[in-house]
């Protein structure tokens, strides 16, 4: 996890405007539809007829495996009740297997199957050429400083559920 900006390190220098805030959350907002631009596309070569909230929680069952539906809403912000439609959309297509929880057999800590890792790479091999190219657009620092930007957008959702898995 990428620990947030502290408010002790805000450069005393940085003054943002209204207009600069602004254009921000416009590039943001680009961004994201661009993003799911390509995740669509991906989406339509695929058989199974699943859209962007269950690719949503196959990457974040790949990166955090074991997380179950009150993880998965946090981390989404779907509700419980679509997460767990999420969840049991991507269990009948064979991609999640669910267990018993440990502690609470309502909680059912969920896990890809290897055809849902399969689909999950598929589509998020298209989203990090998109990121590597912007990232390489941005150079060595812009890295560093793009990433502890969307840490601290992110907030406290990095602490939810499973620990993330680094290099899968």
């Amino acid at each position: 996890m990428i620990a947030p900006l502290q408010p002790s390190s805000d450069d005393p220098r940085l003054i943002l405007r209204e207009e600069e805030l602004d254009g921000g959350l416009e590039l943001i907002l680009l961004a994201e539809a661009s993003l799911w631009a390509a995740v669509d596309a991906a989406l339509e070569s695929e058989s199974v007829g699943l859209g962007r909230s269950h690719w949503r929680a196959a990457f974040l069952l790949r990166r955090r495996p074991g997380i179950g539906v009150q993880d998965l809403s946090k981390l989404t912000s779907l509700s419980k009740q679509a997460a767990s439609r999420t969840l049991s959309d991507l269990q009948k297509a064979g991609l999640v297997e669910r267990g018993a929880g440990e502690l609470d057999g309502r909680r059912r800590p969920a896990t890809l199957t290897p055809d849902g890792v399969a689909f999950e790479q598929r589509t998020a091999e298209r989203l990090r050429a998109l990121l590597a190219r912007a990232y390489r657009t941005g150079g060595l620092d812009g890295v560093a400083g793009a990433r502890r930007i969307l840490a601290a957008l992110a907030g406290p959702r990095q602490g939810v559920g499973a620990p993330r898995r680094q290099n899968v």
